[in-house]
């Protein structure tokens, strides 16, 4: 006989204290609004006062109602807004069972986090590492998830036109694994029917299509132009810059900046950036003159070793608690607000910041 009862391995039920006692709260993302289909509870109940079971009964189908129809109207089949969340890797005696990478897909607000502009590049790069070599170990929700925030980043940048080409790598790794899984591999990889996948695959080339067919209008700008400005200011700009796709697409748009582009100085920096000096020893390039084409060796390194992320926010982890959160910059300056319910005396000592990379790492049992 199939368990259809509550799912063991969860941490609990969540509960709130009122007037008359303690309640359970039910989470089914945001409010449901039904108020032409809604299920009166005192009318069904009040005949029968007296037997508890038929108001447990009565309540559980309402509640199972409002849960259907909450998943036919949205994309998503569960909806949370959690700023943290529990990162547990045993069983204990006050806990029972693991988080995975789909309950924390789930749980933390991911959707919000692509509209702040400091952790878009965080969440995009995050995305990325789970279509090249995690996608088959999400559940069904986590899948069904994950393709739904995917979509609202698509449509981010189709609107703002912000970094399309970091949305662009993701789709393209995103679609090559997934042809290999539904195609070379087989459909008994992927959780639901192969169909599905195969028009995801479709919608996420129609995705590409759009970004590849995307114009970005010229800015109209009545102040002091970025060509206006003197060649050093131009220069320290471009010495910002830690993408050398960036340095060299900034570079084709005037014979100046091609130039300052050019820079042995500017590579020298962003080899710096990125690489040690233990790691310069090893691939020397030089030049016929016999000096260091930094340019060169910027290339030559990046083949042999990953490159140094910098993103404007990131999840945090706290080793005290073994909470993983996002971290509200301006609270914690305004309110010393840790981000979660910590109960270390010094909570800012325990925290560190999560790179992509680690936190796939963070649920590999």
């Amino acid at each position: 006989m199939p368990f259809l009862g509550k799912d063991w391995r969860s941490p609990g039920w969540s509960w709130k204290k009122t007037d008359d006692g303690w309640k359970r709260i039910i989470f089914y993302g945001h409010e449901l609004e039904d108020n032409n289909k809604e299920i009166d509870l005192k009318a069904l109940c009040s005949d029968n006062k007296e037997n508890v079971f038929v108001g447990e009964v009565c309540e559980l189908a309402s509640a199972k109602r409002k849960k259907d129809l909450y998943n036919n109207n949205t994309k998503s089949q569960f909806v949370f807004t959690d700023k943290w969340i529990y990162v547990q890797k045993g069983s204990t005696k006050e806990r029972h069972g693991y988080c995975t990478l789909g309950e924390a897909l789930n749980r933390l607000d991911f959707s919000s986090a692509i509209q702040d502009l400091s952790r878009f590049n965080y969440v995009a790069k995050l995305f990325q590492l789970i279509a090249r070599s995690q996608l088959r170990n999400l559940s069904g929700a986590a899948q069904k998830n994950y393709f739904n925030i995917l979509e609202k980043i698509v449509r981010k940048v189709l609107d703002d036109h912000y970094n399309p080409r970091l949305v662009k790598d993701l789709l393209q790794d995103l679609s090559s694994t997934l042809h290999s899984l539904a195609i070379h591999v087989g459909r008994c990889v992927l959780v639901g029917n192969v169909n599905i996948w195969l028009c995801r695959l479709k919608t996420i080339h129609e995705w590409k299509q759009q970004l590849n067919n995307l114009h970005i209008p010229k800015q109209i700008c009545n102040g002091v132009s970025f060509n206006e400005l003197p060649l050093h200011t131009q220069n320290d700009i471009l010495c910002k810059l830690s993408d050398a796709c960036d340095i060299i697409n900034l570079g084709q748009a005037t014979p100046t900046l091609q130039s300052l582009s050019e820079s042995s100085i500017l590579w020298k920096k962003l080899c710096h950036f990125h690489f040690s000096d233990k790691q310069f020893c090893k691939n020397l390039v030089l030049s016929k003159s016999d000096h260091v084409d930094w340019k060169l060796m910027y290339f030559t390194l990046r083949k042999h070793y990953p490159m140094r992320e910098q993103y404007g926010d990131t999840l945090h982890f706290c080793k005290h608690c073994s909470i993983l959160f996002w971290q509200d910059r301006h609270l914690t300056l305004l309110l010393k607000d840790c981000g979660h319910p910590c109960t270390a005396i010094d909570p800012d000592s325990c925290l560190m910041p999560i790179s992509p990379q680690h936190f796939i790492e963070l649920f590999q049992f």
